[in-house]
């Protein structure tokens, strides 16, 4: 019942695209619809393409419903269709089906393989390299798991590049207290936003191969690339061209997911894996695994077969899906670049370029005055300063510490999904806020 000096909280803290305002693509709900209620299939109100596709997985489906279980793997038909878009993707690199796992999002599939790779105890316990800054899943799986975080920094002066010089340190100083075995790479990255150039993935690819390490490539933001002279390349692409010694040898599991994109469609919990170079063995402790889980839900795995399926040129949904897809697209690049430059026009606020993903992460100066006071108050700096924020306007966001960050530097991550126009409002709140932050704590 207290008076606030703002009239809504704004949830800048998470990408929920819908819960923001996206609107969501016509012709994926209208699948999901068909396959979830497939009595619409006699409806004219139905374009022929949506139809067919429905059509296609709910023979897939046991009893010809959404509501059976599906193989533990996933649909086969959508698993086939997965493949299909990862060799169109990826200019011709042929996929297997059979390496293909449909999952409960991304996250899922992160999960899963990281149960599979972690063993061992004491000095010989499994280490698991993470970027930092970091998407916390990874920080909080492999604590469930009881592994060992092995930590690599961003290069923050150099846009958040990922340099292998880096990637060696780590592993060498892990090397003394664990058994670093999995390297994870983020790209496009959450929370920093880089996109990785070929040569930084063929060096990062030669070091895993060089040290055996096992590949995660976190490639749910594929999509979502924006920055001129910026382009996605998949890790599996970019192995395959490395030639056969590196293609048939480094173990690899790359992950996407219908929840960002275009899409948005995070309440689908749609996703698939890719797993290369899996030992048959561990194969199939990995199906086994995924047994034990049932299935991913049959409705994310409609909705992911429409992310790798969409309507092509010549079928009558595709110039409305073309329209809905750029414009989205679009609006979110307009949106990373507006939020870089309104942030770099702040005292004490630096922001590199958001080449992709959904996500600002900008670097925050915080006296020593503020230092002190969260200290009274047993609070991390930057904690302290979005618990002011969010008192003072409103505005939701996250602390840097929440994702890792060197030591004396302060961030916060705020996603870029809002509307346009509530978006230039947030940011002008928290131009506002910061001055008036400096001015008290100076």
């Amino acid at each position: 019942g207290i008076k606030k000096p703002f009239t809504e909280v704004i949830k800048a803290n998470i990408g929920d695209a819908h819960a923001m305002g996206q609107r969501p693509i016509t012709f994926l709900r209208q699948v999901v619809a068909l396959c979830t209620y497939p009595n619409l299939l006699d409806s004219p109100s139905f374009p022929e393409d949506a139809k067919k596709r429905a059509r296609r997985i709910l023979q897939g489906c046991g009893g010809n419903s959404l509501g059976s279980y599906s193989a533990s793997q996933g649909i086969n038909c959508i698993r086939e269709d997965v493949a299909s878009y990862i060799k169109r993707r990826d200019g011709g690199v042929p996929a297997d089906p059979d390496n293909i796992y449909l999952t409960t999002g991304a996250s899922d599939g992160i999960a899963t393989i990281l149960k599979i790779l972690v063993s061992g105890g004491g000095k010989s316990r499994t280490g698991v390299m993470i970027p930092i800054p970091q998407y916390p899943l990874y920080s909080a799986a492999i604590s469930e798991l009881d592994a060992i975080q092995v930590n690599y920094y961003l290069d923050e002066e150099n846009c958040w590049a990922l340099d292998v010089n880096e990637l060696r340190r780590s592993l060498n100083e892990a090397k003394a207290y664990c058994n670093p075995k999995v390297l994870c790479i983020i790209n496009p990255g959450n929370p920093t936003g880089q996109v990785q150039n070929r040569k930084c993935i063929e060096d990062v690819i030669h070091f895993a191969w060089e040290e055996k390490l096992f590949l995660l490539a976190d490639e749910v933001y594929q999509d979502n690339v924006y920055s001129e002279g910026c382009q996605f390349h998949s890790f599996k692409k970019i192995l395959y061209e490395m030639g056969p010694e590196y293609y048939n040898n480094v173990e690899l599991a790359s992950f996407h997911s219908t929840s960002k994109g275009y899409m948005g469609e995070c309440g689908y919990r749609g996703g698939y894996m890719e797993v290369i170079n899996l030992h048959p063995e561990i194969k199939g402790q990995l199906v086994k695994l995924l047994s034990v889980r049932l299935c991913p839900p049959v409705s994310g795995q409609a909705a992911m077969d429409i992310v790798v399926n969409p309507p092509i040129p010549g079928e009558e949904s595709y110039s409305q899906f073309i329209k809905e897809k750029e414009s989205v697209l679009n609006n979110l690049a307009q949106k990373a670049k507006l939020t870089e430059d309104m942030f770099n026009k702040v005292p004490g606020i630096h922001c590199n370029p958001l080449q992709g993903a959904m996500y600002a992460f900008p670097r925050i100066f915080i006296p020593s005055k503020a230092i002190e006071e969260a200290k009274v108050h047993k609070m991390a700096p930057d904690m302290f300063y979005c618990m002011k924020l969010l008192e003072e306007t409103g505005i939701c966001v996250v602390p840097g510490s929440g994702f890792g960050q060197r030591e004396g530097s302060y961030h916060f991550r705020m996603t870029i999904l809002p509307p346009v126009e509530k978006l230039k409002i947030l940011l002008e709140k928290v131009k506002d806020f910061h001055i008036k932050f400096l001015e008290k704590y100076a």
